[in-house]
């Protein structure tokens, strides 16, 4: 899901209401690192997202090469 920390003017309340809000069960978020508030409000998120029960993985440890493909969603099935 895509933060949207790159769009001008969004301010660091709405990246994290937006993270929040959107973030669903293996849900990869999308930031960027040249941006104004990214650095400063990502270890809040990070916070936040594991009082909610959320851990973290590398991204690949969770992409499922065998017998999977990824949709037009961004979502992984199995192939049939």
């Amino acid at each position: 899901m895509d933060s949207l920390d790159w769009k001008p003017g969004i301010s660091q309340e709405e990246i994290r209401n937006r993270v929040l809000r959107k973030v669903q069960p293996g849900s990869i978020i999308l930031f960027h690192n040249d941006t104004p508030y990214t650095a400063k409000i990502l270890p809040t998120i990070i916070a936040d997202l594991k009082k909610e029960g959320y851990s973290f993985l590398p991204i690949s440890e969770m992409i499922m090469r065998e017998n999977y493909y990824m949709d037009v969603t961004g979502r992984q099935k199995r192939k049939n």
